[in-house]
């Protein structure tokens, strides 16, 4: 089977003049490396595209691929991560993880917890400010949390997010509607411990990998899972597996009820934070979670579990291929692709 590769490659971008804060959620080239080992390890055969103009052009051209593992970020706007599902969409093309609706609802946090509020699912009180004057509207009580209302990898946040007064509000959300040029989410802060959960599959066939524990040097900006903390994690974070069952159990069907209800496929991993009653909260949901073998989150998390990165990447492959045969009616097609490949 011929596997197509789409991501969006950190050392381009920095060599045409984008900063490493602009740059932060794009892959290395190790990632890349990595991906096309495991893929390649399964006996397929892995094309390495690129990213969305590389895959225009590539389409222009006429050329396809059997399936299309999809890890594309984009630039501008917040139908960014849409971008390729979209137009592997037009072209009649299989991919992996999450279609343009829901990367679009994802990346758009704001958006994205009005879908957990209205489906009952537990996620801190909040409101979007578009504009300075919306920041003397916010009625919700102290302490609160500020971010852009779409980035990734902590991107916007730091040891100022965490709001204790009015003051501090308006200086922290002039700050991010300057820097970021995008709307900001103001949530009440949620006081509780701080979970990221690995989701494999779609739909009924979803399930949790487990969930990983995330402890934040106190000292360093706040204890808070921020932008700095996460870019250094090896000297400031410490991972654990939640060993609680009976609140690995809550966070995980806390979890998985955000996953279905949003729409999201394959794999990927939802952040989870206790309130001060102890009940998950859905943070936010990551459909393009990064793969890094050795730095990111999800496989940290399976390197905990003693999952293999070859795994864990099967497992991502395994179940858009039996999601796409299943939609094109034929169910025994990808049971005998993984059983060759």
């Amino acid at each position: 089977m011929r596997v197509g590769l789409t991501y969006d490659l950190r050392d381009d971008y920095i060599a045409e003049g984008y900063s490493e804060v602009e740059t932060a959620e794009f892959d290395s080239a190790e990632t890349i490396d990595a991906l096309v080992a495991a893929i390649g390890s399964m006996g397929h055969e892995v094309v390495r595209i690129g990213n969305t103009k590389a895959l225009v052009a590539a389409l222009a051209a006429g050329k396809r691929w059997d399936l299309v593992f999809n890890i594309c970020e984009g630039q501008q706007g917040f139908g960014r991560e849409s971008t390729v599902p979209a137009l592997l969409d037009a072209y009649g093309i299989g991919y992996t993880f999450s279609d343009p609706l829901v990367c679009a609802l994802t990346l758009h946090k704001g958006m994205a917890k009005r879908v957990f509020r209205d489906c009952g699912l537990p996620t801190a009180d909040f409101c979007v400010v578009e504009t300075e004057a919306d920041i003397g509207e916010v009625a919700l009580p102290f302490p609160l949390f500020v971010k852009p209302v779409a980035e990734g990898t902590g991107k916007g946040v730091d040891g100022l997010s965490r709001i204790n007064d009015a003051e501090q509000l308006q200086t922290a959300c002039r700050r991010l509607l300057r820097d970021y040029r995008q709307p900001v989410l103001v949530e009440t802060w949620l006081p509780g411990r701080e979970f990221t959960v690995g989701i494999v599959g779609s739909g009924e066939q979803a399930r949790a990998l487990g969930t990983l524990e995330i402890f934040v040097d106190v000292a360093s900006e706040s204890g808070i899972y921020s932008f700095h903390n996460k870019d250094n994690y090896e000297s400031i974070v410490r991972y654990g597996l939640l060993e609680d069952e009976a609140l690995a159990a809550r966070v995980e069907k806390t979890a998985l009820g955000a996953w279905r209800a949003v729409g999201c496929r394959d794999g990927g991993r939802i952040d989870i934070r206790l309130d001060e009653n102890s009940v998950p909260n859905v943070i936010e949901i990551n459909p393009l979670a990064g793969l890094h073998p050795v730095d990111s989150d999800l496989p940290i998390l399976c390197r905990h579990l003693g999952i293999s990165y070859r795994q864990l990447i099967a497992e991502i492959v395994g179940s858009a291929l039996a999601r796409l045969a299943g939609a094109q009616g034929e169910p025994n097609a990808a049971a005998q692709i993984r059983a060759t490949g």
